[in-house]
């Protein structure tokens, strides 16, 4: 295995430390598509967010009541709190 120069190491480290945020902004980028998807791209949206969710540090029951709902509006509310 080869060793990772500096500015890789930095660039994983910050990766790593700013997880959550990415996880969020991406969340939110997913909101907004799922307004504007139905059907089966609907669903791809919701296995992306899911994902998403947590890495922001939402539990799974939390997750799966939200997908339950499918309730986007909802949804853009709780990440609000997050911002």
């Amino acid at each position: 295995m080869t060793e990772r120069t500096r500015h890789q190491e930095k660039i994983i480290k910050n990766y790593y430390e700013n997880r959550d945020s990415i996880g969020l902004q991406k969340a939110m980028e997913a909101v907004t598509e799922l307004y504007l998807s139905e059907g089966k791209k609907r669903a791809q949206v919701w296995k992306r967010l899911t994902s998403h969710l947590a890495k922001i540090g939402l539990k799974e029951e939390q997750i799966a009541q939200l997908q339950e709902d499918d309730n986007p509006e909802q949804l853009a509310k709780l990440l609000e709190k997050y911002v």
